[in-house]
């Protein structure tokens, strides 16, 4: 008996710190609720609109959004993991490929706009469209989820500030200047330059977007792109979906040179999730692939089926690294160092990527995050501000130079001047 009952206080001793942890856990997971039902969270970035296009027919009821979808689709995002995840409020990503001509993009474009305002149509008790930095709050207190529309990818204006404006007045609130490639008036940070940042055409365009309330998004565009857009926007910049060059050194992160103009700027890093942007060892990883597939290509032209054979065999031998939620705290937090607390959000890129780090595979861990970096010694009101005041506060401040330019006309500028 005496036996028994010194191994059963031994189990207990063991378990004691598992479960003192599991508590600290749970109270700031609360915390992070108390901070969630008054500061809405506001998301930059998240692909459904153009996941339920790609696998469901660009039908919002082709999928039950209502129910728990982790495990019957490979869908980031339900009503039931945002509302889990605290959710006030969405830009939803209007995404279409670089590789559409621009007249074909414009039209995919406004057809994702469509699937955005009939996704917030179908359930109405659940998300309303939001224009304004006020719609944001309203909706937030009123128990929904504010849904917000940015444009990702400026090849989808056709070279029109005609388009431009049409774009603005069926909701779009920002737009990524460029995705993957460089288009005819900016370059990306992916993709060989042409202009050395932006062309005059592209200044005009930031220009529009300042008289029209667009904020300009610097996700995707190269170094001289941002360095340019913020010497001609009078409004602040944001950053929808990057994270940290410093911390992991992919050209789509965004460098410390920019981050340390961010506090004059006045704009906003919405630190993303993509394990590539977020890890060095996924960086390295996904470039050693790259290369691989490259040389092998370039070994059996004509061989499809030597190069896939070979890249399976690579595959086996290079198992592919994970990225964590740790990760994503650690570019969080070097943003915040060098741009400061004022400049930081979150910009997850839900449903636009294969793959999330471990601890943050869908839109109901945003609390898991806020959690650990309250552990991280974060106060309450450092993680409002990340979580959605300091985005709230760069769009009035769009809002006000769109308010203060309103007697000027519109730009009639053209790409060939």
């Amino acid at each position: 008996m005496i036996r028994t009952l010194l191994a059963a206080a031994s189990v207990m001793a063991l378990a004691a710190p598992a479960l003192a942890q599991d508590a600290e856990d749970a109270a700031r997971q609360e915390r992070v609720r108390r901070i969630l039902s008054r500061t809405p969270l506001i998301d930059g970035h998240n692909d459904l609109p153009w996941a339920l296009r790609q696998s469901h027919g660009n039908d919002p009821h082709a999928v039950d959004l209502t129910t728990n979808l982790d495990a019957g689709t490979d869908l980031h995002t339900d009503i039931p993991r945002l509302r889990a995840g605290g959710v006030g409020g969405q830009f939803w990503s209007v995404y279409v490929p670089a590789s559409l001509s621009p007249p074909d993009a414009a039209v995919a474009t406004f057809e994702q706009i469509d699937t955005v305002k009939r996704i917030v149509a179908a359930h109405p008790d659940v998300f309303a469209l939001a224009y304004t930095a006020d719609d944001v709050v309203r909706i937030h207190r009123s128990g929904r989820i504010a849904s917000l529309i940015g444009m990702e990818g400026g090849y989808s204006i056709a070279d029109s500030l005609g388009l431009l404006r049409e774009f603005y007045d069926a909701g779009a609130r920002y737009i990524t200047l460029t995705h993957s490639r460089t288009t005819t008036w900016a370059d990306s940070a992916t993709d060989a330059p042409k202009w050395g940042g932006l062309s005059p055409f592209g200044e005009e365009v930031i220009r529009e977007m300042n008289r029209l309330g667009m904020m300009v998004d610097l996700s995707h565009v190269s170094e001289e792109t941002m360095l340019d857009a913020m010497r001609v926007s009078a409004a602040p910049v944001i950053f929808s979906h990057s994270s940290a060059r410093a911390v992991t050194d992919h050209p789509r992160n965004v460098p410390d040179s920019v981050l340390r103009l961010m506090a004059e700027d006045g704009g906003i890093v919405m630190v993303t999730f993509v394990p590539g942007f977020v890890s060095e060892e996924v960086r390295s990883w996904n470039a050693a692939r790259a290369a691989e597939e490259a040389r092998l290509k370039s070994l059996n032209p004509g061989a499809p089926d030597f190069v896939t054979a070979g890249m399976a065999a690579w595959n086996a031998a290079h198992p592919l690294p994970t990225a964590t939620l740790a990760d994503v705290a650690d570019h969080i937090e070097h943003v915040r160092d060098v741009a400061g607390i004022d400049h930081v959000g979150i910009g997850g890129d839900f449903d636009g990527v294969d793959s999330l780090p471990i601890g943050l595979e869908g839109v109901e861990t945003y609390p898991a995050l806020l959690s650990e970096l309250i552990r991280r010694g974060w106060s309450e009101a450092d993680i409002r501000k990340l979580a959605g005041e300091n985005l709230l506060r760069v769009m009035r401040a769009v809002e006000a130079v769109a308010s203060s330019q309103r007697d000027q006309r519109p730009s009639l500028a053209r790409i060939a001047e």
